[in-house]
């Protein structure tokens, strides 16, 4: 007697055909995703205040009637473009900011240009962030500014607080700040000084393409583009998550290139010297020691960051000279500390409720 084609726990004609359907349609969502033009990002109304060369300072447009009176001024990591703080409406942390009533700059980046490969990691905090922090001043017409850096953005607003102690900031945040850079075991591994010729690369490219920084965070999370696409395929019959995983995509795909003089003062000094660390770090003349940083400070680190590991981020409240100071371990990754529905729920209203007692 023949066997029988299905039994009780097989999948029915009917759920076969259904499965059958779902997936077609499954594979023509991913074919239109391949081929659609890249997301929309950076809604939030705001004005391009100055540019220069790799550097670009943003105002966004104040939407309350009345706005504290220190003005914010946010620092985004130089590999990186600042739209991560305004992906889109519903994720952005420009919107709930300046709809809490800040009055809020960015510090974003643009290509270095060819005759910028010799800019430094001075160039970067004793001229960049002074030069923004004075056109914010002008524009906003107060002395006082409140600093907030993420990644490398907060490395170098550190510095710069470190290095100005009575200069203008009055309050610092800092979001997953790499502060002990021998805590990164794993950059640390892709970047060892024994088999990496920093001065022949710069000499070599003179500015850093884009595709060797986006080769250098790859190889901290090898299988991230493959599970990324595995489970944008999985969850494409969701609008809301497609429309989430495009805008993180093309933030992540349009990494910049950096100036080689600055790749090198970073790789030699912050990962192999790791003097911010250690105290020995001098800026602009002066010993960047984050003891005497007074100011209020709030740092933000990520328990599950794969990029600036809880023992690179964690030692820096310990460390800098503020009485009023706070650190905050929250749930998720390097990215979703900062943006995306997480943070949206966990970081923004943290930041704005610190801030708003201290932005009078």
């Amino acid at each position: 007697m023949a066997e029988p084609l299905f039994d009780e726990t097989s999948p029915s004609p009917a759920q076969l055909a259904a499965a059958y359907g779902a997936n077609a349609a499954r594979s023509l969502k991913a074919l239109e995703l391949e081929t659609a033009p890249p997301a929309e990002v950076g809604s939030a109304p705001k004005e391009l205040l100055y540019e220069r060369g790799t550097l670009r300072l943003y105002h966004f447009l104040p939407q309350t009637d009345e706005v504290y009176r220190v003005p914010l001024l946010m620092v985004m990591a130089t590999t990186n473009r600042g739209y991560l703080f305004d992906l889109m409406p519903g994720q952005s942390m420009m919107d709930v900011l300046v709809q809490a009533g800040f009055d809020v700059y960015m510090m974003d980046w643009a290509a270095p240009l060819p005759e910028e490969r010799g800019l430094t990691l001075d160039d970067y905090t004793q001229d960049f962030i002074p030069t923004c922090i004075r056109k914010v001043q002008e524009h906003s017409g107060e002395e006082e500014v409140s600093l907030a850096g993420y990644c490398q953005g907060g490395v170098l607003s550190l510095i710069y607080a470190a290095t100005h102690p009575d200069g203008p900031v009055k309050n610092l945040a800092l979001f997953a700040v790499p502060y002990n850079q021998h805590g990164m075991k794993l950059a640390r591994v892709w970047s060892d000084e024994r088999f990496m010729d920093i001065d022949r690369m710069v000499d070599t490219y003179g500015v850093i393409p884009a595709s060797v920084i986006t080769r250098f965070f790859d190889m901290l999370r090898p299988a991230q583009r493959t599970a990324s696409k595995l489970r944008l395929w999985a969850m494409n019959d969701s609008d809301d998550y497609v429309a989430s995983h495009r805008v993180m995509e093309r933030w992540g795909d349009e990494m910049l290139p950096l100036p080689g003089a600055y790749y090198r003062d970073c790789t030699k000094k912050l990962m192999w010297g790791n003097e911010l660390f250690t105290g020995e770090l001098v800026s602009g003349g002066v010993r960047a020691d984050i003891a005497n940083i007074k100011v209020p400070c709030l740092h933000a680190i990520a328990q599950h960051d794969h990029i600036v590991p809880f023992e690179s981020s964690q030692p820096l409240i310990e460390r800098i000279g503020s009485e009023d100071k706070e650190e905050v371990v929250l749930k998720g990754g390097h990215v979703s500390l900062i943006a995306g529905p997480r943070a949206a729920r966990r970081m923004w209203p943290k930041l704005v409720d610190w801030l708003s007692e201290r932005s009078y």
